[in-house]
């Protein structure tokens, strides 16, 4: 079996497992594939629940509390929009990948992109890197970083939102 079309193969392999966790409401899955000596795939597939934690507040009531200064009161809209599922965002990349996240080339040099920066399509957003792979994620559309949903070195799941593009 050539390079080319093991990876294919692979790629096709990883999709359907993700198809799988998918419909079957899972969480989590992992397998390994033995090719030969020296010769395996083993992936992990999961995905992040989201936990809602509803109060019986009235809306009207959190508003006017008087102590509080104008200040604290700008990041609520953002604590709201970050406890809806950003995944769903229209402008949202997601991840292609499970792996390690990279906000620029190398250590020490300045990210591929900021909050605010402008992206033309196919810039390179970050890398992930996986099986010792670095993986460049470019912008799938022109448009302004309106968010990063994720951290440098920090650990990223297959369809996890990455940034959000407007």
């Amino acid at each position: 079996m050539s390079n080319k079309t093991s990876h294919d193969s692979d790629v096709s392999f990883i999709q359907a497992l993700a198809e799988l966790l998918r419909e079957n409401d899972l969480t989590e899955l992992q397998v390994k594939r033995d090719y030969g000596e020296n010769d395996s795939l083993n992936v992990r597939v999961s995905r992040q629940t989201q936990t809602m934690i509803q109060t019986n507040v009235p809306v009207g009531t959190a508003a006017p509390a008087p102590a509080a200064p104008a200040a604290p009161a700008a990041p609520a809209p953002t604590a709201a929009a970050e406890s809806s599922d950003p995944a769903s965002h229209p402008g949202a990349v997601t991840s292609p990948m499970v792996g390690t996240v990279y906000m620029a080339p190398e250590p020490g040099a300045s990210a591929f992109v900021s909050v605010g920066g402008a992206v033309k399509e196919g810039d390179t957003l970050l890398i992930i890197e996986a099986m010792k792979t670095m993986n460049h994620i470019p912008a799938p559309r022109a448009g302004t970083i309106k968010r990063i949903l994720v951290e440098d070195g920090g650990a990223v799941e297959f369809g996890a939102p990455l940034v959000i593009i407007e």
